[in-house]
């Protein structure tokens, strides 16, 4: 009744085939392209961003720091990648600080002078002599260096903010002391003006040994943190050293 070939209780199976074997895997293409959309949605947003920063620049002008005589172009949120501009901030904050206790230290020594000290004309020279020389010295040869690393990466940077930094760090101390005729107004000019009864010396005195510990401290921390950075991304004293050689000091004014 059936032909040699026909045969009705044929599985319409390969013998080969197993019906329970997995299906034959397919490239992931929705994995490829959403990873696709999402790097060119990254480069559009990184084109954004240095489009709004160029438009920022020609809009106000390069230089827009100090606010009061713009010299330079200063701006943490346009020029510091974003996982670094805490610590800039904070380093600025304790700049900041520092020129509040220059100012504070200049007119507890005034306040010495007045109360009778044999030295009180060497505090009060040595006080305006740091005013105005540390408060530009600090902000050309170790806050300026440190806000460049950051922004650049360079390890240039970096150690002239180690080698200024570090000298900072010791003048930071030595004005804590407060040894009369140095122009400090620290913790022993502090105690001698609250023994002689000079109590606006000896506040002036009080808040400005406040002031150099705070930021001595602070700057201790943040030369320390920013010793870890540097390690980590690898800088070397021969990469600086390349970097001299072949930008020079322009690369310091520079904003590339």
């Amino acid at each position: 009744m059936f032909s040699a070939t026909e045969n009705p209780f044929a599985s319409t199976h390969s013998l080969d085939t197993n019906p329970f074997d997995d299906p034959p895997q397919q490239p992931n293409y929705a994995a490829r392209d959403e990873e696709l959309r999402r790097r060119e949605a990254e480069l559009q947003r990184r084109e954004s961003e240095l489009h709004n920063k160029a438009e920022h620049i020609r809009r106000h002008g390069r230089n827009n720091f100090p606010p009061f005589f713009p010299l330079i172009f200063h701006s943490i949120k346009d020029e510091i990648p974003e996982a670094h501009r805490k610590t800039i901030t904070r380093i600025f904050q304790l700049w900041l600080v520092l020129l509040g206790t220059l100012v504070i230290n200049f007119v507890a020594c005034l306040f010495v002078l007045i109360g009778g000290s044999a030295a009180g004309g060497a505090d009060l020279g040595a006080s305006l002599g740091y005013m105005i020389f540390i408060s530009i010295a600090s902000f050309l040869l170790w806050y300026r260096p440190i806000y460049n690393g950051y922004m650049k990466e360079q390890s240039l940077y970096y150690y002239l903010y180690f080698f200024f930094g570090g000298f900072h760090l010791i003048f930071s101390i030595y004005m804590i002391i407060g040894i009369p005729s140095t122009g400090s107004a620290g913790l022993i000019q502090t105690i001698r003006a609250f023994s002689a009864h000079s109590w606006v010396a000896a506040v002036l005195g009080l808040i400005a040994t406040i002031g150099w510990t705070i930021q001595g401290l602070g700057n201790a921390y943040y030369y320390r943190e920013i010793y870890v950075h540097h390690t980590a991304a690898g800088h070397t004293m021969e990469k600086a050293k390349t970097e001299l050689a072949s930008h020079g000091a322009k690369a310091y004014f520079t904003r590339g």
